[in-house]
């Protein structure tokens, strides 16, 4: 009889480490279908920190290092002409950024029509342009195939001085001549139009890695305007629809609806953007300029060296 109970509490026993274990098996795959955690991130003040105040000296180190083993990458670094800005947001009350040239402003192309979206949604906010569907196809268009022409429609709509102040403003401060520079929109995206130079190198479309990562930085934590226009902002920076550099890499490795990008090209001057957020680890800000003729491979191989740097050393 005894024995018969003893069985029994056993069996008992057995079945609940049974379920347990279904249903922690359960909660992992629904865990891991839901994929992480909606975009924008909500963070407190007091524990935000800004990209500034988080440089990181392990990353740095493993950053240098890793670029440094390329002569051809060594060289563009050495002549100014290659820039690259990485940031570790995998846990994001601990942000760890580096860069190579971070300061460094250079002609970006496509890129910098980032700025033109920030400024769009400052004037849907201040009530200065209104929203339309024409306007939201143009700001789709002008983000993830880079038409010019979309561009250009956006820039006569808002104004240079707009897009200009908006860069300049103390909550973005996305231009800071104090800083080196950074996002700059003076002509139009077309062969006609004024030229409105920015003040630190005479540049038309320019960044600097720094300031691009900045602007990643604040949209992945609500901080561009609020929360809900950050996150209308990345719903059309998602779904990239050109398919090279930094995305012809990460759409093997991540859905194209968590790669949030802009690109530029104009002959040999090479630039890329992109905030990936996929799963664990995988879940950074990577911005390149390059300017040589070989630009597009080398943006292209820097995702993995990159994710080299990044993947946990207890991960093959």
């Amino acid at each position: 009889m005894v024995v018969g109970m003893i069985s029994i509490k056993n069996m008992k026993i057995w079945i609940k480490a049974i379920l347990s274990g279904y249903l922690f098996l359960l909660t992992g795959l629904t865990q891991a279908a839901a994929g992480p955690p909606p975009l924008p991130l909500s963070i407190s003040d007091n524990l935000w920190r800004p990209l500034y105040n988080s440089t990181n000296l392990a990353l740095q180190v493993k950053l240098e290092a890793a670029l440094n083993k390329s002569r051809l990458w060594r060289n563009l670094i050495f002549l100014n002409k290659m820039a690259v800005g990485v940031v570790d947001i995998s846990d994001i009350n601990a942000p760890r950024f580096a860069r190579v040239n971070g300061r460094t402003m250079m002609y970006a192309a496509s890129l910098p029509k980032i700025a033109i979206l920030l400024a769009a949604y400052v004037s849907f906010e201040d009530g200065s342009l209104k929203e339309t569907p024409e306007i939201y196809e143009d700001l789709v268009a002008m983000i993830r195939t880079s038409s010019n022409s979309a561009a250009s429609r956006m820039i006569d709509r808002i104004g240079f001085g707009k897009i200009q102040a908006v860069l300049m403003d103390p909550r973005y401060q996305l231009y800071d001549i104090k800083r080196g520079g950074g996002l700059w929109v003076g002509k139009r995206y077309a062969k006609s139009g004024e030229r409105n130079p920015d003040p630190i190198k005479g540049l038309s479309h320019a960044a600097n890695v720094n300031q691009v990562c900045r602007f990643y930085y604040l949209l992945t934590t609500g901080r561009i305007i609020n929360p809900e226009r950050s996150r209308s902002m990345l719903e059309i920076l998602s779904e990239p629809g050109l398919h090279h550099k930094f995305v012809n890499e990460l759409d093997k490795r991540v859905p194209l609806d968590r790669l949030f990008r802009k690109s530029g090209t104009w002959k040999t001057y090479h630039s890329d953007s992109v905030l990936v957020w996929g799963e664990a680890w995988r879940r950074y800000i990577l911005a390149a300029m390059v300017i040589s003729n070989k630009g597009e491979h080398i943006i292209r191989d820097l995702v993995s060296v990159v994710e080299d740097i990044l993947r946990p050393d207890i991960l093959p």
